[in-house]
């Protein structure tokens, strides 16, 4: 289920209504500008659909937004003027909400440093954004599929949740047999190998390791990434 590209054919009738069945089209608004786009399009690409019935594309929809406007708050307001727009492509193609191909929108940021984390949590879900979130950053769900984690990384910079991720073993050897190590920069690049058959056990540990966190401010959240609801609840993905 490779990533759809170019325009969505968002006025197909959904089966039953004249037309054959549709995919959910899922927009995604990342914040990183390699990282996440290449482990969605892996995913797509290898993952198992909990109903073959019920498939779905991605779209990155921040290919062409600047650094600067990659952080929450911009990003959320990005993904609530392309929420109101699907879903009024949607209706015009009869839709409704509680069909399989009714679109959805996530946004997919980190804590590192970032300010207003709440505000772009709550604007997100009075809009119907969905949001998959990481502290401190998306690091952390790429190391629970090689390992536990259950402590926190004492703030929201990313550099020790790469470095946790670069030591463990075989992780260097994904870009090379003969690679020992490698650069913090290099190791954006997601490979097959680092996240291939692991789904089950980063699922498991993130989904614990996230109960312990109650408290109203997601800045505080330290370790979080519910990663894995986009995985099944956009995506419809049971694993890969």
């Amino acid at each position: 289920m490779a990533r759809q590209r170019g325009k969505d054919d968002t006025r197909r009738r959904p089966k039953g209504a004249g037309g054959r069945a549709r995919n959910r089209v899922v927009h995604i608004f990342a914040e990183g500008e390699v990282t996440e786009e290449q482990y969605l399009d892996l995913v797509m690409a290898e993952g198992t659909p909990k109903n073959p019935a019920e498939t779905a594309v991605h779209r990155v929809r921040t290919s062409s937004v600047a650094t600067k406007d990659r952080k929450p708050l911009p990003l959320v307001d990005l993904a609530v003027a392309a929420l109101r727009k699907a879903e009024r492509e949607a209706e015009q193609g009869g839709l409704t909400k509680k069909h399989w191909a009714w679109p959805q929108v996530w946004v997919l940021f980190d804590r590192d440093d970032h300010k207003q984390i709440p505000t772009a949590f709550s604007r997100a879900r009075e809009a119907g954004v969905q949001v998959a979130y990481s502290h401190p950053c998306f690091e952390l769900w790429r190391l629970l599929h090689y390992k536990n984690r259950t402590v926190g990384f004492g703030g929201g910079k990313c550099h020790s949740a790469s470095s946790a991720l670069r030591s463990q073993p075989g992780f260097a050897k994904t870009y090379g047999h003969n690679v020992r190590s490698v650069s913090e920069d290099r190791a954006k690049k997601v490979v097959l190998d680092q996240i291939k058959g692991g789904y089950a056990d980063a699922r498991k540990f993130a989904a614990k390791l996230n109960e312990q966190h109650t408290g109203p401010d997601q800045s505080h959240w330290d370790p979080y990434t519910n990663v894995y609801e986009l995985i099944e609840d956009g995506l419809g993905l049971s694993g890969y």
